[in-house]
């Protein structure tokens, strides 16, 4: 069905995000998530769609996607596997530090590389500093004109396989959060290692490694805004990313709810009837398609409070929360009506289960987001 609500422009790239996605993610998303492994292929059908760097201006070669559209291409892809829908996102979150704080300079270097087919990656988490970013301990040196920086980041998504990427370091561990500073890394630098490759219960088809930095130097222009300004651009590049993170999830509730949808028509009960004739199950169904379309409507008014230039970081905040909640129920309901079956590795919804719970996690834990919440509302 046509979303009305969305322009005709708006319309097309959705339409294209769904042919995308029906023709190279959803035959092959459960093979890759048996496999483990990362699927490099997708890289190369993405650039050719156009998809490869919705957030990069027209001017530095990509498309200029407004934030309502990357949302819709988000929803797509987080329909057909959420493992694919995060590596894809990456280029989005890696951009949007330099969309804040980068120089024309930078934007060239960091652009052209995902222009051309490349990817960027984002690298914030620490062993000892998940949500608390001020215990940072990745270190960055002024040594003339250069910076040389020293750390281990953990959890850093696809970064096994970038070519560039926004690396978060202290330039002053004395001042906390007020010395983390960052830094634009090309992947070829001497000192960038690749460590241990994270298994995941769900997206697991999404590379997530840990990334060693020993010795590593960059130049001095390599640093992103200013120096003790990494605190504030993190959180604005958070802001930015949530709504699409929940995109995502609104992506997975909907294929868990129309699997649901599906079996609850086809599935008959001991007297022959359809169990979806069964109020029990019907209206079960109902809240699911009431969250899912809840969810939705929340992370739009919140990219388009973003497109229109406004503050918008409770709702990104809310948008976030809710809808990776959703999720995580709608999946989990999915999984109930269908029974034994939906427990099965045979099942969709399984998958869908597992895959729905790290989108409570990462862009900042759900415990994060109501923390930012409650603290707009009671500061207001």
């Amino acid at each position: 069905m046509v979303d009305m609500s969305l322009s005709p422009e708006q319309q097309k790239v959705q339409q294209l995000a769904q042919e995308f996605t029906a023709k190279y993610i959803i035959p092959v998303d459960r093979e890759w998530d048996e496999k483990g492994e990362f699927h490099e292929f997708i890289l190369e059908e993405v650039k050719k769609a156009g998809l490869n760097c919705m957030a990069v201006p027209k001017e530095y070669g990509g498309p200029g996607y407004s934030s309502v559209m990357q949302s819709l291409v988000a929803e797509q892809w987080g329909y057909g596997c959420a493992a694919f829908a995060t590596t894809l996102g990456g280029n989005g979150l890696s951009s949007y530090p330099l969309a804040i704080a980068g120089t024309d300079e930078q934007k060239k270097l960091y652009y052209g590389r995902l222009v051309n087919g490349g990817m960027g990656g984002f690298a914030l988490t620490e062993p000892g500093a998940g949500s608390d970013a001020g215990s940072c301990s990745t270190i960055a040196k002024l040594d003339g004109e250069e910076w040389v920086i020293n750390g281990t980041k953990c959890f850093a998504t696809t970064c096994g396989y970038t070519d560039i990427m926004v690396v978060f370091a202290s330039t002053d561990p004395s001042k906390g959060v007020k010395g983390l500073s960052a830094f634009i890394i090309e992947k070829e630098r001497a000192g960038v290692i690749v460590g241990a490759v994270e298994h995941k219960m769900g997206i697991r088809s999404s590379n997530t490694v840990e990334l060693i930095l020993k010795n590593v130097r960059i130049p001095k222009t390599h640093l992103l805004g200013k120096e003790g300004e990494g605190m504030k651009l993190a959180m604005k590049t958070l802001d930015m990313a949530r709504p699409i993170v929940a995109s995502l999830a609104v992506g997975v509730a909907q294929r868990a709810l129309d699997e649901a949808v599906k079996f609850a028509k086809e599935y008959l009960d001991v007297n022959g009837k359809p169990i979806g004739k069964h109020q029990a199950i019907a209206f079960k169904l109902a809240d699911m398609a009431t969250q899912v379309e809840a969810a939705r409507q929340l992370v739009r008014n919140a990219l388009r409070l973003k497109d229109a230039g406004v503050p918008y970081t409770k709702e990104a905040a809310m948008a976030k929360t809710f809808a990776t909640d959703a999720a995580m129920r709608v999946a989990a309901d999915a999984v109930e009506i269908m029974g034994q079956y939906g427990y099965s590795k045979d099942a969709i919804v399984e998958k869908l289960m597992r895959d729905a719970k790290v989108t409570q996690i990462y862009e900042g834990t759900n415990q994060v987001q109501r923390i930012v919440i409650s603290g707009i509302l009671l500061n207001s």
